[in-house]
């Protein structure tokens, strides 16, 4: 991919069109928000289903989140979203993870993780917990915050 196009935000049958848009006039990639509040950007959409709209509307282009904090999430949830998509799309995902913006109010407004050595943590063990489920394989895992058992 060498070109990557974000939709920050719209009703989401426009970011849907949008993204159908961006990939007729020859872009690589879309890319939305995994936000729960940021004030200047208006009505945030959840974004595995605003990605599942632009799976739909599109046939190349890759789909993903700008950036996607799995410290917010349950790992085996996000599997199964991501496990999901990537199949709506026919392998069209794209999953750039990391910790999130500190000043995120989805963090600091609803109780979530601030610190960011927690935050790393959870990042590391959601990657092991999320590559033994894409794995399709039995999996177990046991960390320090997370405990999957086969």
């Amino acid at each position: 991919m060498h070109y990557g196009f974000i939709l920050p935000h719209g009703d989401i049958n426009t970011l849907a069109e949008l993204a159908h848009e961006a990939e007729e006039a020859g872009w690589d990639g879309v890319f939305y928000w995994d936000g729960i509040f940021i004030k200047e950007a208006g009505p945030m959409y959840d974004p595995w289903i605003v990605l599942a709209a632009m799976a739909l509307r599109t046939q190349r282009v890759r789909l993903g989140l700008i950036l996607t904090p799995p410290s917010r999430r349950r790992p085996w949830k996000l599997a199964r979203e991501t496990v999901t998509l990537d199949h709506l799309s026919n392998g069209r995902l794209v999953l750039p993870v990391g910790l999130g913006a500190l000043e995120d109010g989805g963090f600091t407004k609803v109780g979530e993780i601030t610190d960011r050595k927690q935050r790393a943590e959870l990042l590391d063990e959601s990657l092991d917990i999320l590559t033994g489920l894409w794995s399709g394989q039995p999996f177990s895992f046991q960390g320090k915050h997370y405990k999957v058992e086969k």
